[in-house]
């Protein structure tokens, strides 16, 4: 952005509303001020307000930065006098003068946004050395060594993070080095080579932009809290924010505070730590740090970090100090939190304090342990879980007995395993991914411009790095495993192959990562399911006591239905009966029945495919005893049970070209199945022949479907079980459309309990509201239900007009990323749209029959944001994939809680 000679940066000033602050003092701040202080800026303020030790300093606010955004980049007119103003006093109470040759004020430049999004965002560190305050801080501190490496950092992080330099020309120059000097750690350069490192750093950023590095430090400082506020639309920041969803408008703050040195030699350290184990919630200290180091060494993997513990013997003092803050912020927020901290010459400061971010187990444990201890309750404990991230307890683990030998052991920094080919880049990774491949990365260490390519692998493998390293923080959030610190790792950029001992692999080859070990496995190994904790069980039986919404699952087999009730469904809220037709042992007898010429030979097909169905239901119907079980009735059309129409053509037409070598009448054959496909292929089949259009056409598939579910219930309960029966109509538009198939349901249910001498069954017989017409006339269609279960995946399609396989792979990403639509409509529920359809059809429905029971049933039922809706909307019960029973349990626990009462209506 252009400099304007008031000293403002970008197109142009903008006016300021009168009274409104951009800048405030630390002092001025607390832990409520979050939303304009941002996360950072609030948890510092706070700290200062509470007594904790925290370097001095001020904030620019997240309004500054969403102005800025608004007008082109151009800043609020007052905020540079500001920032001024603010700055002096800085400078009066260090002591100190940004820039000066004696007594020199260096401060750091740091993002803070509202909600936390860690190393996504831009940092300038050591702000306001140069030439002659470096020699006045060597001689302030008797320590020239230190003064040069602070400003080698300086205008490694400033060229980088403000200019534009790409960063690997600096650390190519400092590999450079440390090979001539033939050391390998940064510390064990001189004071001269630090100096020549300055010289050589000034060099390629003036090649790589054209220009010199300012040297006035007010203006490097302008510089870099618009830097900050640009970093918040950077594509790593922008990735992060859509994959947690964080909104866009919320800018960032930035903190300018004065430095303290982690980096003085052997009385001064650098680290990160946690009040609890981030990994597991074990209640045990958990960091690391480094000796004469600055804090984005530890972050950044710059160097392989010392465990927190190792400190006390170290710097026994300030370790002492360390712990007894850890306790009194954790009993302070009630919560685990994640620490920043720098020891300048045995002094210890606190740079950030935040919530920590952790796995899943993590969470549940850290909850469950809050509570027991008194420091919160049962609520509160709910609503820090979020439910999305329950998902991740759900992922298969390594089979310990199948393991064999390992190629090589790092840090076990996220839990986890993980199966896939390597792939070297985050590029690759993201484009494989896309496409279904399963892909671990490998990286001598992630940056924040890797989180695309974290997101889409199964799991990361890193050279260097620890434990709060990116790779390690960022995977945990993502509940994907990692592997860090592996020191035995080379990896050869160029060649695309990595190194381990004796064993070199390319991107062609599978490996498996244990992220709760550490171990590295080559080959894909067997993977075992998850183990439901205790921590799990008791945490969502605290939400089943606050949640009103019933949880069911959509299961089509017995294996299903058992996996989802020990997950906790309370009945199987869709079962699809097609699903048990695609079988290999039925497709060809299903295939037979749609072929057939005759009625008769039409029911020989659906004789033969009765029993089948039937065993199906009763292993469904036992496994859910005494919990409903709502069988769909055929929905798709008849043509997706045979061939594809093109690869039809095509043998026909080799066969007519080539002849037919094979059994005779294979040509004819081959001609009769063709003209059959050809007649039931719809140019629009989602809204053809399907569901309860075909069930009034071919009313004996419905006659064969009700008889399997009737004869297997009864089979069910003749052993002793409880069968809770619902028979659903799909597709129905017509109140006419459901009378009739009811009609030949209850009729063909009567003779089979007639036959059976039973009278007392209790099966119940609803619809699917799929359709806008049937929410629009929902107490019509409700005089002939006895439930409702919205099926909002094909509402969505016919009330937003459309097709979720067309628009998926063309129009809606586009649409997603120019913020045109906030969400896919087909992960989470168009609330103002398709969810006001539902409330309709909810009241319509309910207004006609006041016991209708309603659902939902498809991806949405699972979907934390949608369940909300379903909530307030006044639904029963939602059903889900098995694996996101859990998830929905603890999403409606979390929306009653969230719902507003009546003082907020």
């Amino acid at each position: 952005m252009s400099t304007h000679a008031d000293g403002r940066t970008g197109a142009a000033a903008t006016s300021t509303p009168v009274g409104e602050r951009y800048v405030y003092d630390l002092s001025e701040g607390n832990a409520d001020m979050r939303a304009l202080l941002g996360g950072k800026g609030a948890g510092v303020a706070e700290m200062m307000r509470i007594g904790v030790p925290v370097p001095d300093g001020f904030t620019v606010t997240t309004s500054a930065c969403v102005a800025a955004m608004r007008n082109g980049g151009a800043w609020p007119e007052r905020l540079w006098d500001e920032i001024q103003t603010h700055l002096d006093a800085l400078e009066r109470r260090t002591g100190r003068t940004l820039g000066a040759a004696e007594r020199p004020l260096l401060v750091s430049v740091r993002s803070g946004a509202v909600l936390s999004m860690p190393g996504m965002m831009d940092t300038i560190l050591n702000l306001g050395i140069s030439d002659e305050s470096a020699e006045g801080l060597a001689a302030e501190s008797g320590d020239p060594r230190f003064a040069w490496d602070s400003y080698r950092r300086f205008v490694q992080m400033y060229g980088e993070v403000v200019e534009g330099v790409p960063g690997q020309a600096f650390e190519d120059e400092l590999t450079t080095l440390k090979e001539r000097r033939g050391v390998t750690l940064d510390t064990a350069l001189t004071t001269d080579d630090l100096k020549e490192l300055v010289a050589t750093f000034r060099g390629v950023a003036r090649q790589s932009t054209g220009h010199d590095l300012p040297t006035d430090p007010h203006e490097q400082l302008r510089r870099s809290v618009d830097a900050v506020f640009g970093s918040w639309n950077s594509p790593r920041a922008r990735v992060y924010r859509g994959l947690n969803d964080i909104p866009d408008d919320l800018g960032t703050a930035v903190n300018v505070m004065r430095m303290v040195f982690g980096n003085k030699g052997a009385t001064s350290a650098t680290g990160v730590c946690f009040t609890r184990n981030p990994a597991t919630g074990a209640k045990e200290r958990y960091g690391e740090f480094l000796l004469d180091a600055q804090g984005e060494d530890v972050v950044a993997g710059i160097r392989t970090p010392r465990r927190l513990p190792e400190l006390e013997s170290v710097l026994p003092a300030a370790y002492a100090q360390l712990m007894a803050t850890m306790d009194r912020l954790e009993h302070h927020y009630k919560d685990m939190q994640d620490i920043e901290f720098t020891i300048e010459d045995g002094t210890l400061y606190l740079l950030q304090v935040r919530t920590g971010k952790r796995t899943a187990a993590a969470a549940l444990k850290v909850a469950r342990d809050l509570v027991a201890e008194g420091e919160i309750d049962k609520e509160t404990a709910l609503r820090r879980i979020d439910p999305a991230q329950l998902e991740h307890l759900l992922h298969p683990a390594l089979d310990p007995l199948q393991a064999g030998a390992p190629l090589t052991h790092g840090l076990n920094a996220s839990p986890g395993a993980a199966v896939g080919t390597i792939v070297f880049d985050a590029d690759t990774a993201a484009e494989r991914g896309r496409v279904g491949d399963a892909v671990v990365l490998v990286r001598w260490e992630t940056t924040p411009d890797d989180i695309h390519g974290v997101a889409a692998a199964q799991g990361v493998l890193t050279a260097h790095g620890g434990m709060t390293s990116h790779a390690a923080v960022v995977a945990r959030g993502m509940g994907k495993p990692c592997v860090a610190g592996v020191g035995d790792l080379r990896i050869d950029a160029d060649a695309r192959t990595v190194t381990i001992g004796d064993t070199v692999l390319t991107e062609a080859d599978t490996i498996t990562v244990d992220g709760t070990t550490g171990f590295v496995y080559p080959g894909a190994l067997p993977l075992v399911p998850p183990q439901i904790t205790d921590d799990f069980s008791t945490v969502l039986g605290w939400a089943d006591e606050v949640r009103r919404l019933g949880v069911r699952a959509n299961a089509d087999t017995g294996e299903e239905a058992t996996m989802a009730r020990e997950l906790g469904a309370e009945g199987v809220g869709l079962c699809r009966t097609e699903h048990m037709f695609m079988a290999t042992d039925r497709l060809p007898v299903v295939q037979r029945m749609i072929l057939a010429d005759t009625t008769e030979a039409r029911q020989a097909a659906l004789d033969e495919l009765l029993p089948m169905q039937q065993s199906d239901f009763e292993e469904i119907f036992s496994a859910m005893t005494g919990l409903p079980v709502a069988v769909r009735l055929i929905d798709p059309p008849l043509h997706e049970f045979l061939p594809d129409l093109v690869e039809q053509s095509l043998l026909v037409q080799r066969l007519e070209t080539d002849g037919a070598p094979g059994e005779p009448g294979e040509l004819e054959r081959a001609r009769t199945l063709l003209a059959r496909i050809t007649r039931l292929s719809e140019a629009n089949p989602m809204l053809g022949t399907r569901g309860v259009r075909l069930l009034l056409l071919h009313p004996e598939i419905g006659v064969m479907q009700t008889r399997a579910i009737i004869r297997a219930a009864l089979a069910v309960r003749e052993r002793g079980l409880d069968p809770r029966v619902e028979i659903m109509v799909p597709l129905v538009g017509f109140a006419e459309e459901l009378r009739r198939v009811r009609e030949i349901i209850v009729v063909t249910a009567d003779e089979e309990l007639a036959s059976a001498g039973v009278t007392d069954l209790g099966y119940t017989v609803g619809t699917m509201i799929e359709l806008p017409r049937a929410a629009l006339t929902a107490d019509e269609i409700a005089e002939h239900a006895d439930f409702f279960s919205f099926g909002t995946n094909d509402l969505t399609q016919t009330a937003v007009g459309i097709s979720r396989d067309d628009a998926e792979g063309s129009f809606l990403l586009p649409y997603l990323e120019a913020g045109i639509v906030p969400t896919n409509p087909f992960a989470s529920l168009d609330a103002d749209g398709v969810g006001e359809l539902v409330r309709l059809g909810v009241e319509r429905g309910l207004r006609a029959r006041p016991d209708l029971e309603i659902g939902v049933c498809g991806e949405h039922g699972g979907d934390p944001a949608s369940i909300a809706v379903f909530d307030g909307i006044g639904l029963d019960y939602v059903s889900c994939s098995p694996y996101r029973v859990p998830i929905a349990r603890l999403a409606a626990a979390r929306a009653r809680l969230d719902a507003p009462t009546d003082d907020d209506r």
